[in-house]
């Protein structure tokens, strides 16, 4: 990732991806993807190749890890954050 995303970009390469991936539709930041959209373990992982993409590099297997607690856009958004920010 050569130039660091502004968080509405990345926001919105997320929304693109839940809807492209997922067919999850203009859902609430704060929704809760499982719960509201079904969204299980095997959508993670997927999701998780859609970050490497974005991010254009490997994740750890400790930083998969940390995104099994992930719920929400905005839980998807501080995490990407976080990563892009340790890859800078």
């Amino acid at each position: 990732m050569g130039t660091i995303m502004t968080r509405e970009e990345l926001q919105s390469e997320i929304l693109k991806i839940l809807l492209r991936e997922f067919e999850i539709e203009n859902p609430g930041l704060d929704d809760d993807l499982r719960e509201k959209y079904e969204f299980d373990s095997i959508d993670a992982i997927e999701l998780l190749v859609e970050i490497e993409n974005l991010l254009k590099t490997e994740l750890t297997l400790e930083e998969k890890k940390q995104s099994m607690e992930i719920r929400t856009i905005n839980h998807i958004c501080d995490y990407v954050e976080a990563l892009a920010k340790i890859r800078a």
